[in-house]
């Protein structure tokens, strides 16, 4: 085919609402390697919208994303609220994360009331905010790729990158096929890094890690389709109802390479161990288990915007556990650089996000 305005690699949630945004800008070809879009972290993801997460890059973007997850398409997002509960042995830490996190203390009764199989032998304090929500991930990612089909962009999944190429025209891109491009998005989640590195640019220093998870049985035959998120102080596990079943994580961040997961037993046995000492039903079984990689940069913000040496090679990669949340505002950020426009996110947040951060000053 012809010149094409813009290469997206990569068909998780990073690349499809960039998609969506740049199809009003230009011609868009998305290039997925897998046979479905959103088959690693994107379709993994136990994903919340939750304001106070992540640092103040990634809050900015998320506050920023709040209108669109609610509003477009019918939104995307529905009531869950946070529940983090704790006894002596992590006071302190407990403390920490009600304040960073904007959660109120609430009596163990009314802790009970919510999640009744609080073990409130060992439980002594409870604290609690309704400001954080369930994504329907899957129809995020279904109603971007809707948006960037209608205005005539092209996503072809089983197409694994190959090789790059710099031209005077602009980028060769081989995926079986080869693509010809002005501008190309390195959307490439856990391959962020090796994307650049084809492209010869240098990477970022981008760090997959691994967070696993499991399914179990609702605990003691509880509805639990009303129950709020709960955790431990520290992110050492949490538990989330999910299709009437409940999902539990050790909240590892457990360092790796990109490739495609799966839970490690004894994180997930150990993670499983802690999260029944807080409750009074066992694990007795599993329903399923798997496992996400959450790439980070160093700083632990996105990284969105130009290569520093290649403004045709844009960044939109180091979603970390922030992904789906931040989607509808980081795609914005990126179509706003293309495009030219002042950022809508505000010139001190799209700095902060900036790939320029990381290169050593001269």
């Amino acid at each position: 085919g012809g010149m094409i305005d813009f290469l997206v690699i990569g068909g998780g949630i990073a690349g499809i609402s960039t998609a969506a945004r740049l199809s009003a800008l230009g011609t868009v070809t998305v290039l997925e390697g897998e046979d479905h879009l959103g088959h690693h972290a994107s379709g993994r993801s136990a994903a919340m919208f939750e304001e106070t997460y992540g640092a103040p890059a990634v809050t900015a973007l998320t506050r920023a994303s709040r209108d669109h997850l609610a509003g477009a398409n019918g939104g995307v997002l529905s009531p869950r609220g946070f529940l983090m509960i704790g006894d002596p042995s992590n006071a302190d830490t407990f403390a920490e994360d009600a304040k960073t996190m904007g959660l109120a203390p609430i009596t163990l009764a009314e802790a009970q009331d919510r999640i009744p199989i609080i073990d409130t032998t060992r439980i002594d304090r409870a604290a609690y905010h309704s400001d954080a929500w369930d994504i329907d991930t899957d129809r995020l990612l279904q109603d971007f790729a809707k948006t960037a089909r209608a205005n005539g962009s092209t996503i072809t999944t089983g197409a694994t990158v190959t090789k790059i190429t710099r031209t005077n025209q602009g980028w060769d891109v081989t995926a079986g096929d080869t693509y010809t491009a002005k501008h190309l998005i390195n959307a490439a989640g856990a391959w962020a890094d090796d994307i650049a590195r084809l492209a010869g640019l240098a990477p970022i220093g981008l760090q997959p890690l691994r967070r696993s998870m499991a399914r179990i049985p609702a605990p003691g035959g509880h509805d639990v389709s009303r129950w709020p998120m709960l955790f431990g102080p520290g992110e050492t596990w949490y538990a989330k109802p999910d299709a009437g079943a409940l999902l539990v994580s050790p909240a590892e961040e457990d360092p790796t390479h990109p490739h495609d997961a799966w839970a490690d037993d004894m994180v997930l046995a150990e993670g499983l161990e802690r999260y029944a000492q807080n409750v009074t039903e066992p694990v007795t079984r599993l329903l399923s288990s798997w496992a996400g990689l959450r790439t980070f940069a160093p700083d632990r913000a996105l990284v969105l915007g130009p290569a520093p040496k290649d403004p045709t090679f844009i960044w939109c990669a180091g979603q970390g556990g922030y992904g789906m949340q931040t989607a509808p505002a980081a795609s914005q950020l990126i179509a706003d650089i293309i495009a030219g426009r002042a950022p809508a996110i505000g010139a001190d947040a799209a700095d902060s996000l900036s790939p320029r951060r990381f290169v050593p000053p001269t």
